[in-house]
């Protein structure tokens, strides 16, 4: 029997965590995935559970290695961003996996913009908002000056891409993906690590910058596969529309985080879009593209949850309705906005959002949905609408959890006339652009 050879990638997302192996055609062969509930750190907060991802990913490649059918070529790796894996000088982890979403003591926040010249410019400078957690730069230096004991304990710090690739090889690198994506450690005038990371001394607990076509290979026992150095998982979806798409396009990717990704507008960040929590990510050769933000899958997840309780109604009911016009036309003409948001900011954009949410206000869960969905979207459209200034780009991708979603794709349709609005058949993006990555050579990310 003839092994099907196959290119494996771990995609590991904020919630689930999967492998899969892709043929030569790039189409799904296998798939599976898994979870794992989240650890507390030193300070009582969620953490990922390394040593369990880690236990997880060895055991699924040496079960995938022995399959009968197919013969790995390739090995590559998509994960989230805004994560550190700490090491010490043998290369073990020494220090939980501190979570995006920990709170930032705002005393250390000030110290540390006061001493580097302000918010306004280390935000201009690096195009990253300011995060907190989410700026993993800011990670370090909350380590340095809030636990320095743990701090010492540290010879190494790589992003969690690449630290799964480190797992399989056994080489620490950096890549530009990972570096470039709101962690405040880039200066993206100087296209290199910003001042404040070689005044803090942290600059020398990052390993080398290595291009992210680069191919290491596996230790032994593992099979001496080729395998990439991973890739920050917006990133990784952008990789397939470049690869296979002759016009220009946005991408907007959508799940926990909706991410709208303009890969052909270069253009430098404003104070005020940087205050919107739009940014610049670096593509795979180092050229920044810009980006812009919103925490819509977790709102919308929250939105439902209360949906939910207050008409006791099960799991999933939502993905049961259709996308009603009138109903549509009978929330939309609405001039009060009726519900207020746990974690985005539509005030930002100069939208107005209710005081509280009375959900007694709707007649039954279809108002109140497609009222919910035509108020996220009138958030999406302000916040795609900054990666599209100053471009002619008129064609939109959407993919990822909302792609499925009729409501959330017949509303942006309705709103941006002028645009064509593409539901993407590039199932698991991310995941297929790391595949990709390890076997063709990627088209350089230029406006021109």
């Amino acid at each position: 029997m003839n092994k099907i050879p196959v290119t494996a990638v771990f995609d590991i997302g904020k919630t689930n965590k999967k492998f899969f192996l892709f043929d030569q055609d790039f189409k799904e062969v296998y798939q599976t995935y898994t979870r794992f509930e989240p650890i507390p750190d030193d300070d009582g907060f969620q953490s990922l559970p390394i040593q369990s991802l880690r236990d997880w990913m060895i055991s699924i490649l040496k079960e995938a290695l022995r399959f009968p059918e197919f013969e790995i070529k390739k090995l590559n790796f998509s994960a989230h961003g805004a994560t550190f894996v700490h090491l010490n000088e043998k290369g073990e982890v020494v220090l939980p996996v501190y979570d995006y979403l920990k709170p930032y003591p705002e005393d250390l926040l000030d110290q540390f913009y006061s001493k580097y010249g302000g918010k306004g410019l280390i935000t201009k400078e690096t195009s990253s908002p300011a995060l907190g957690m989410l700026n993993s730069g800011l990670q370090l230096y909350f380590l340095k000056h809030a636990k320095p004991e743990q701090f010492r304990r540290i010879k190494y710090s790589v992003h969690l891409p690449q630290y799964l690739c480190y797992i399989f090889t056994g080489e620490l690198i950096s890549d530009y993906t990972s570096i470039g994506c709101h962690t405040a450690l880039w200066d993206f005038t100087e296209m290199d690590y910003h001042y404040w990371v070689k005044e803090e001394g942290i600059v020398s607990l990052l390993p080398p910058i290595r291009s992210n076509d680069t191919l290491l290979e596996t230790k032994s026992e593992y099979g001496g596969i080729p395998c990439g150095i991973g890739i920050h998982d917006s990133s990784s979806a952008l990789l397939p529309y470049i690869e296979m798409q002759k016009d220009q396009f946005v991408l907007l990717s959508t799940g926990t985080w909706a991410i709208s990704i303009n890969p052909f507008n270069q253009t430098a960040l404003t104070e005020d879009e940087l205050s919107k929590d739009c940014l610049q990510f670096m593509s795979i050769k180092g050229f920044p593209i810009k980006i812009s933000r919103l925490f819509l899958g977790e709102e919308h997840k929250y939105q439902i949850d209360q949906m939910y309780s207050h008409w006791g109604l099960p799991l999933g009911t939502y993905k049961k309705l259709k996308f009603d016009p009138k109903q549509f036309v009978k929330v939309s003409g609405l001039n009060q906005k009726r519900l207020n948001f746990r974690y985005l900011e539509p005030e930002k954009f100069g939208i107005e959002e209710a005081s509280k949410t009375d959900w007694s206000r709707f007649s039954d869960f279809s108002e109140a949905y497609h009222t919910l969905i035509h108020e996220l979207t009138d958030i999406q459209v302000a916040s795609l609408s900054l990666v599209q200034k100053e471009s002619n780009v008129s064609k939109i991708f959407v993919d990822g959890g909302f792609n499925a979603n009729e409501h959330f794709i017949e509303m942006l349709k309705i709103k941006l006339p002028k645009n064509e609005i593409i539901t993407s058949n590039f199932s698991n993006g991310s995941a297929l652009g790391a595949a990709i990555l390890g076997n063709i050579k990627t088209k350089a990310y230029s406006s021109s």
